[in-house]
């Protein structure tokens, strides 16, 4: 077995590797990846690229069928992967997260890939009514990066076949301690804060809701999805990723973690815009289909998950949000230090 990930040297991909790497001891795992990020290692002595047979630097708009020959399955992560990156660089969203997706998945099936694994999300449901979402219902997509995993969906329906099972994975919000940790996802964010102000300052009215799902669990998602056949949900599949029981408003999840940090408080500013991108998710599909790989990970193991590894790497940064546990920030640093062209291809200085 010849498994292919793009997008490996993000915030999920050494979660992947890891689970791969155990489900899969004698397969040949490599990865595909620009390595943007590849210097945002947190709490590690090592890479975990260790556990990769091969490691390929490239960027996904250029590659080739060569690429993908051999390979039995190619699990796609390499995205704009934030609203505010996406909003930011409207243009290469549209061109690494939708037309990338599609081009890879085409070569990928034309080099004979078995199984191609999206990673899309469930922002693409916006903002929605009261009622759990699934997966039949109406989207309603409120940013670039939302809309692209849209398109992206859309257009794998006509590539997928009997001989090129696509699935597509709408991941609830991730979360979680990482090889490359962010800062710029919610649950991170306010364990962050409360380590280092003593203070969570919900930038909402906090009555949002959002579905999660920890970074593991992600990869136990991907782990079922590299070998699935379409005997089990079909030549296409798209499928909500997550679990009923992560289901929360934000301010709920901010209580959460105050309770497992003494001493810290929660505010709320009760004149903050009122965010529209608010939706429960319904995961029965999911679990109706991956019952062997559903989400184990809890909502207060998580924090204390966060919490530990922040405090053994002596977290002490209250901007953090200013610092590179953004990646927006990492665009824009290495955008102003001439490394990164304002298309996020590496310059000839870099």
């Amino acid at each position: 077995m010849r498994i292919m990930v793009t997008g490996n040297l993000g915030y999920i991909g050494s979660s992947v590797i890891h689970q791969l790497r155990k489900s899969y001891p004698d397969a040949e795992l490599v990865g595909m990846d620009l390595g943007i990020f590849s210097h945002c290692l947190t709490g590690v002595s090592s890479t975990p690229e260790r556990e990769l047979n091969y490691q390929l630097y490239k960027d996904v708009r250029n590659v080739t069928e060569s690429d993908f020959e051999g390979f039995s399955s190619v699990i796609h992560l390499a995205a704009i992967s934030n609203d505010p990156m996406g909003n930011t660089f409207e243009r290469v969203t549209e061109e690494i997260n939708y037309k990338s997706s599609l081009r890879i998945a085409s070569l990928a099936k034309s080099s004979g890939v078995r199984n191609y694994v999206f990673a899309s999300s469930c922002s693409v449901y916006g903002a929605a009514s009261e009622s759990a979402k699934k997966e039949e219902d109406d989207l309603n997509p409120l940013t670039v990066y939302a809309k692209s995993k849209i398109e992206t969906e859309i257009g794998l329906k006509d590539i997928a076949s009997e001989d090129f099972i696509v699935t597509c994975l709408r991941f609830a919000t991730a979360c979680g301690f990482s090889e490359r940790t962010r800062l710029d996802l919610v649950v991170n964010d306010f364990v962050a804060a409360a380590i280092t102000n003593g203070v969570i300052n919900i930038l909402s009215d906090g009555t949002p809701w959002r579905p999660f799902i920890h970074i593991a669990d992600m990869a136990r998602a991907m782990d079922w999805a590299v070998t699935r056949e379409s005997s089990n949900g079909g030549t296409m599949l798209i499928v909500n990723a997550g679990s009923d029981n992560w289901n929360y408003q934000v301010k709920d999840l901010a209580e959460a973690v105050a309770a497992e940090i003494p001493g810290t408080n929660v505010e709320i500013n009760p004149d903050a815009v009122h965010d529209d991108r608010s939706y429960k998710v319904d995961f029965s599909k999911f679990r109706k289909l991956a019952p062997d790989h559903q989400p184990q990970i809890s909502l207060i193991e998580t924090i204390k998950e966060l919490r530990d590894g922040l405090v053994e790497m002596k977290f002490s940064d209250g901007e953090f949000r200013d610092s590179n546990f953004i990646r927006l920030n990492v665009l824009n640093d290495h955008i102003s230090s001439n490394r990164l062209t304002n298309n996020l291809e590496w310059t000839t200085e870099s």
